[in-house]
């Protein structure tokens, strides 16, 4: 590992060290290439494979089995030339293939011939009355804790929401030992039945016997609540209690941390801002980038891989950043790609990791009004703009978000939209009677991530950038 890139020029820049960028990397430095891996964490591995390098949770079978994968993959790495550069936030990458990148308080650029791209997914918006209240946490904010430094719930504990993760989570809070008062499930009974032609491929597939294990050992200590209508987090400053409907019935109890999940969406703000193209996913109910069997984007020269090309889990990241990989070393060097593994060898392995895919998919489909917010519950967290605020804003002629931003400053905070976007897009659409691709997103631009004007400064200037900018 390095603290700088050694050079201005790579054969290979992958942007992202989860495990599509870990497999991308080692494959390409296993066809000899020059390789930059630029990560903004402390150490490999990316959300699903967090400390995976220094975890103080030893005990293999408390984080799972899967978990451990990402030892081989971080070793492979090591065993290659990939330069690799922690704490690294990239906030820019044009179609020149040129990355800027900020490290140790300085901000430089960096050119490849390929870049792949691997910033992997972020937690689904979960816009509820009070998520913004102190106690209310994300579920990947208390695995990170939990994978990090070994940190789980002690207080009164309530998980709310659905999906993979959520019952993961779970699961590795008891074992470490942590207090889980009441799990609420959201998913709706309608989705089951919706998921049922896809049943075969899923009891056929990994995630089954897995899936249901969780299930089990989670149910067996822990009260489930299925088939929540409603949900709120209540309190005067800090989090209170949690008020939820299910089956009719409303009940409040006491809670001193609530953990909301939905699931995961593609981390698209990079790939936007380059001018990559995307659509909306009426499926996974998000933006997805367009691209080839290769991972290949609409700008020559970027290809996707990992969950930012689409959700499909931490096994399919991994062939998939082979096999963007592969097919840009086949680009660049031929010869050098004849000792990897064959396209179509991976693109099979791919497709026994997708398999089952379709049915977490449409199961987990998160409910309407678990997406889309009404009244003055918050929607954009940065700036405290409330669902009526953009509302009557699209009353008075707001038509997109990028409109939006002029009457209510929505997506222009830290996150740049990374916490509202989606919903926003989707409240608007529902507002205007549209469609969500109709509707459009935030038109994204560097820098993607908060810089300082120090860092912007630090940037490597020559004689003629002085000239350009002093006047005569």
């Amino acid at each position: 590992m390095t603290t700088t890139p050694s050079r201005e020029n790579y054969d290979f820049v992958v942007i992202g060290a989860g495990p599509a960028g870990l497999a991308a990397a080692a494959t390409s430095a296993e066809a000899g290439l020059s390789t930059l891996l630029l990560d903004e964490n402390i150490g490999p591995g990316g959300q699903v494979f967090r400390a995976i390098a220094s975890t103080p949770v030893t005990a293999r079978e408390q984080l799972g089995t899967d978990y451990w994968v990402g030892a081989d993959l971080v070793q492979a790495l090591r065993a290659g030339n990939t330069e690799v550069v922690q704490r690294a936030t990239v906030w820019s990458l044009d179609r020149n293939l040129e990355i800027g990148v900020s490290i140790g308080g300085g901000s430089s650029f960096v050119k490849a011939r390929r870049v792949i791209l691997a910033t992997g997914a972020l937690e689904r918006p979960f816009p509820i009355p009070g998520w913004t209240l102190p106690g209310v946490m994300t579920a990947g904010a208390a695995q990170t804790m939990l994978k990090s430094s070994a940190l789980v719930p002690d207080g009164r504990t309530v998980i709310a929401g659905q999906g993979p993760l959520l019952w993961l989570l779970a699961a590795q809070i008891l074992r470490l030992g942590g207090r889980i008062d009441r799990i609420l499930d959201t998913t709706e009974r309608g989705n089951y039945f919706a998921a049922l032609p896809h049943a075969f491929a899923f009891l056929t597939s990994p995630y089954f016997a897995k899936g249901l294990a969780l299930m089990r050992e989670v149910r067996a200590k822990v009260q489930v609540v299925s088939g929540v209508a409603e949900l709120a987090a209540v309190g005067d400053g800090q989090l209170a209690s949690v008020s939820y409907v299910a089956g009719g019935k409303r009940e409040t109890i006491p809670a001193d941390l609530l953990l909301l999940h939905q699931g995961v969406v593609p981390n698209v703000n990079l790939a936007m801002a380059a001018g990559v193209e995307h659509r909306w996913n009426e499926l996974q109910l998000c933006w997805s980038p367009v691209l080839d069997a290769s991972g290949n984007s609409s700008i020559e020269g970027i290809a996707i891989a990992g969950d930012g090309a689409g959700i499909g889990g931490a096994t399919a990241a991994v062939v998939r950043g082979r096999i963007a990989a592969r097919a840009a070393v086949e680009a660049l060097a031929p010869v050098a790609a004849a000792k990897l593994p064959p396209l179509a060898t991976l693109r099979a392995e791919l497709a026994k990791a997708e398999r089952g895919r379709a049915f977490l998919d449409t199961l987990f489909r998160p409910s309407p009004q678990f997406r889309i917010p009404s009244g003055d519950t918050i929607v954009c967290r940065c700036e405290e703009v409330t669902a009526k605020d953009i509302l009557d804003a699209v009353a008075i002629g707001a038509t997109g978000p990028n409109q939006l931003k002029a009457y209510r400053r929505t997506g222009m905070g830290p996150c740049q939209g990374r916490l509202c976007g989606l919903t926003v897009t989707e409240l608007m659409a529902q507002a205007r009677a549209k469609s969500p691709q109709e509707i459009g997103y935030y038109r994204l631009r560097a820098p993607v991530k908060p810089i300082t004007l120090a860092e912007l400064a630090a940037v490597p200037k020559s004689e003629d950038d002085v000239k350009a900018v002093v006047r005569g």
